[in-house]
């Protein structure tokens, strides 16, 4: 069996095999597509990544210079958006953020992936007491509120958005490691697997060239939809001010910076409230949405359930 399987593994790839990979791959992005939600998500955060990078071309202003003489200026030809309790462009301002705060988000989301996946990883393939004592150490996690472990995680390790990052990436692994290691259960009594160690192939090769590629489907959904949890939580955390600190041009810290101007900001500096607070809203709703659609184009009951005979038009 062994002698078989082995030569099995030398044949080389074929076209038709790799056209096979192709088209899976060209199923599964028209299958993104056709959801027109994720598409418009997709659009959406397209828009917010091209004003981070563009940011010092985009934004019409500096986002730190202060006209005092225009406190809380009202939307116009020359600030779109207005001008906040310092007379600074609110637009420049937003556009400058949304390279702070989607780049807070992403780092969060890699510590999150790495760490979270590691322990998923380690705890679905060794089982016994390794899973059991890796699981109870994310089930304490989980017993207290995200936002209310961050914060605490922040006090600890003091203010600041790097610190921010950290506390947010820390709160969102037990569900990164529980969806790892569901999938690695789930993966490691197949057959591939077995064949795998027959042919007497290391642990560590198992897992990382066998095991993880193919839990990288329900990986990348989950750290999709964590990226909306990460922003709108390092935006709550600076908006409480344990993140960004001012003059930083933060979404959260924007908000908490007109509430500390006083009571004026109700009367006629709404908008320096409402225009970060919509920046964040659309930001988070396009990253799920771009979440849900992976998740329905990656589900393999999809592939199940589509006919053999279909063809897409």
């Amino acid at each position: 069996m062994t002698t078989l399987v082995s030569q099995a593994d030398r044949q080389p790839v074929t076209a038709g095999a790799v056209a096979g990979r192709r088209g899976g791959g060209r199923d599964l992005l028209r299958a993104f597509l056709r959801n027109r939600m994720a598409l418009a998500g997709l659009v959406v955060l397209a828009l917010f990544v091209l004003a981070a990078v563009l940011a010092p071309l985009a934004a019409p202003y500096d986002p730190s210079a202060q006209h005092l003489a225009q406190r809380f200026a009202g939307p116009g030809a020359a600030h779109p958006l207005g001008q906040d309790e310092l007379g600074r462009d609110v637009l420049s301002r937003i556009i400058h953020g949304a390279r702070i705060s989607l780049s807070a988000g992403l780092a969060a989301v890699v510590f999150t992936a790495v760490i979270g996946a590691s322990v998923g990883l380690v705890a679905g393939y060794l089982r016994g007491w390794t899973d059991a004592l890796l699981m109870r150490l994310m089930d304490i996690l989980l017993a207290f509120p995200s936002i209310l472990l961050a914060i605490v995680i922040v006090t600890v390790l003091g203010q600041g958005l790097v610190n921010a990052m950290l506390a947010v990436g820390i709160v969102n692994i037990p569900q990164m490691a529980r969806v790892v290691r569901a999938s690695v259960i789930t993966v490691r009594e197949r057959e591939y697997v077995e064949a795998a160690r027959a042919l007497g192939a290391s642990r560590r090769r198992i897992v990382f060239l066998t095991i993880l590629p193919n839990t990288a489907a329900p990986l990348i959904v989950q750290a999709t939809l964590t990226l909306a949890t990460a922003i709108l939580d390092v935006a709550a955390l600076s908006f409480l001010g344990l993140g960004a600190q001012a003059p930083t041009p933060e979404w959260g810290a924007m908000i908490t910076d007109a509430f500390r101007s006083g009571f004026g900001v109700f009367l006629t500096g709404q908008h320096a409230i409402l225009f970060p607070g919509l920046a964040i809203a659309l930001c988070v709703l396009a990253v799920n949405f771009i979440g849900d659609g992976l998740r329905d184009a990656l589900d393999p009951r999809r592939q199940i359930s589509k006919p053999r005979n279909h063809r897409s038009w």
